[in-house]
């Protein structure tokens, strides 16, 4: 049978608890209702509320009893219910989570899981649909990743709840009904490892978390217009895989960066970056970037506008042939 990302993630989190009881899961509406995307269906009432528990409207409350329980032992996994809800636990994430092994001298260790429901593309209300993985991956001490299909959505989280260090697991809200036929449980690359999802020889289009298959429906488009994409799913952006970025754009000669979140400062200010560094010489254009716009996030109505889609990405393709 097909599976969802979010049966996927569901079935993570259900792998994670039967194989280790120190697992716990907690956060708003995750007990009894499952979650507001049903992502924690079933776990309350197979592990009882020990061990999957609501908590109050209280994020930086949750992070810092995630934090405590984590130096008892345990490894517990928080949910942020949204994206924009993830901004109260700022603080504790930032000036604790992501700082008490290197404060500790490495005493003391972190095995927290943050879930994260982020993006957009379902049409939601204010403070429902962010992308703040900048903030995540520029602090020190945090892995951040984000999975861009089923099968990476269970394989990335049994290793992040595995993790001795605090993982951020940011999830694609958009694409939780995603299908695939994969059979879990599911081996898949490292965290740390970008993969290669469609091999090109005219540019390379570098995508995350819900960009991934608008990238890929780009490759689809484009392929009609006599253009070869190769499509390079970052998959950890903090560790970021830097090899395989530049092994593909030293094939390619010519790099697009896509994601959702505003232009400024984002991951593909960092990815450029890099593929400047490292692969100057190879390329035949600038690295082009396709994100949102340096606004807060828009309205439901005008979110089609504001995203980066199949259309935005081919622009940028015809610009980068034609140097």
């Amino acid at each position: 049978m097909a599976i969802t990302m979010a049966q996927a993630l569901n079935r993570a989190l259900h792998d994670a608890m039967a194989d280790d009881d120190r697992v716990l899961m907690f956060g708003e509406d995750v007990g009894r209702l499952g979650g507001v995307f049903r992502v924690t269906d079933g776990l309350h009432a197979t592990y009882g509320e020990q061990r999957c528990f609501d908590t109050p409207l209280a994020e930086s409350g949750i992070v810092g009893t995630a934090i405590g329980l984590a130096m008892y032992g345990y490894r517990p996994v928080a949910e942020m219910q949204f994206d924009g809800f993830s901004y109260p636990a700022f603080e504790q994430i930032v000036s604790h989570l992501a700082k008490l092994r290197n404060r500790s001298r490495g005493a003391i260790s972190l095995p927290v899981t943050i879930r994260i429901p982020y993006g957009g593309g379902i049409g939601a209300v204010e403070h429902h649909s962010e992308s703040p993985e900048t903030y995540w991956v520029h602090t020190a001490g945090l892995k951040v990743v984000s999975p861009g299909n089923p099968e990476d959505a269970y394989g990335l989280l049994r290793e992040a709840v595995a993790s001795d260090d605090p993982v951020v697991f940011l999830e694609p809200k958009r694409r939780y009904w995603m299908r695939s036929e994969a059979q879990l449980p599911v081996e898949v690359a490292p965290m740390r490892q970008a993969e290669v999802r469609r091999e090109g020889r005219d540019v390379t289009v570098l995508a995350y978390g819900p960009m991934v298959r608008t990238a890929l429906d780009a490759a689809d488009a484009a392929e009609a217009e006599g253009w070869s994409l190769e499509v390079v799913d970052l998959r950890s952006l903090s560790p970021l895989d830097t090899d395989t970025i530049v092994a593909s754009v030293q094939r390619t000669g010519r790099a697009i960066v896509v994601h959702e979140a505003p232009r400024t400062l984002g991951m593909g200010a960092e990815v450029a970056a890099r593929v400047q560094e490292q692969a100057f010489y190879h390329l035949e254009a600038p690295v082009l970037r396709a994100t949102g716009f340096d606004t807060p996030y828009p309205p439901a109505k005008l979110e089609g506008y504001w995203l980066p889609d199949v259309e935005r990405i081919l622009d940028l393709v015809e610009r980068a042939m034609g140097y």
